[in-house]
């Protein structure tokens, strides 16, 4: 797989020579990826930060040439201080793909990963993403959603293993018992069933093979044999464990388990907006 490359999700299209300016340094693209974003619950009411109704749309913007097209429509400078109205309004899978997008467009290998971070609440794993950048030696986990001054107790350019885990690392300590269905969720506060546990470790593992695949989904995105169940059937559960024995470095094996019907993205999918919380069809453009 050549994550040093665009895939269509990363790709900046018409807003390529908008990044050539920007340094080829990983910390320093973080830093210009951490202030892209609004995160629509996490930064705070949207509302109240200045954002009108007509905003809101922003938040299932799917691909990085239409993000960053709202952003240089913002402010024409990408790495500006920019206030709260002039970041896009989305969620941490969107400061991660915009810090892809620029990693790529250096021809630095990065992917996102999809999983649970253990250091964004306290006694929890909230579902999130992060970036996995090839630093020449080793693949890193890198937290592009924070700017530097923050309150996490973690190194933002090299999270450890144990801190954010991947969909396969989560699938597996959940079904081993290593660890607390019942602490993993989208959000404390979202007592959807399917929100929480088992049934949304095996929506994030279908996501992160997908990532891998460089697929980089929405984060509410249904396809496949993915589904909204508050519980996870036998069958799926064996699937999954499939799934999350595959090698992440095996590119044939990726790609072999991304082609099966249960789990290749078809051009239609079902996704859940935030704004409708609908489920809707989406079309996606061609590959």
């Amino acid at each position: 797989m050549d994550y040093a490359t665009q895939s269509r999700f990363s790709d900046p299209g018409r807003h390529r020579d908008w990044l050539d300016a920007t340094p080829a340094d990983l910390e320093r693209l973080r830093d210009i990826a951490s202030g892209l974003v609004f995160h629509h619950w996490g930064n705070g009411d949207p509302a109240g930060h200045g954002f009108g109704p007509e905003r809101l749309a922003e938040i299932d913007l799917r691909y990085a040439e239409a993000i960053l097209g709202r952003l240089r429509e913002l402010n024409p400078v990408l790495d500006a201080q920019r206030s709260a109205t002039e970041r896009v309004l989305g969620c941490c899978r969107d400061f991660t793909l915009l810090y892809v997008t620029l990693l790529r467009h250096h021809g630095i290998p990065a992917r996102t990963r999809v999983g649970f971070g253990g250091y964004l609440m306290p006694g929890w794993h909230i579902d999130h993403v992060v970036a996995e950048v090839w630093d020449g030696e080793r693949w890193r986990l890198v937290e592009p959603g924070f700017p530097r001054d923050n309150e996490l107790d973690v190194d933002l350019m090299d999270v450890p293993r144990d801190r954010f885990l991947v969909g396969a690392d989560a699938w597996r300590a959940l079904r081993s018992g290593a660890l607390d269905p019942a602490r993993f969720a989208v959000s404390p506060d979202l007592t959807e069933p399917f929100l929480r546990g088992l049934p949304y470790a095996r929506h994030n593992l279908a996501l992160d093979i997908a990532a891998l695949n460089k697929h980089e989904m929405v984060l509410w995105d249904i396809w496949g044999s993915m589904n909204l169940d508050a519980t996870v059937s036998e069958a799926d559960a064996l699937r999954a464990d499939e799934l999350a024995a595959v090698d992440p470095d095996d590119a044939a094996a990726l790609a072999r388990a991304f082609a099966a019907d249960d789990l290749r993205v078809p051009s239609v999918i079902r996704s859940i907006s935030p704004i409708t919380h609908v489920l809707a069809e989406v079309s996606l453009t061609p590959a």
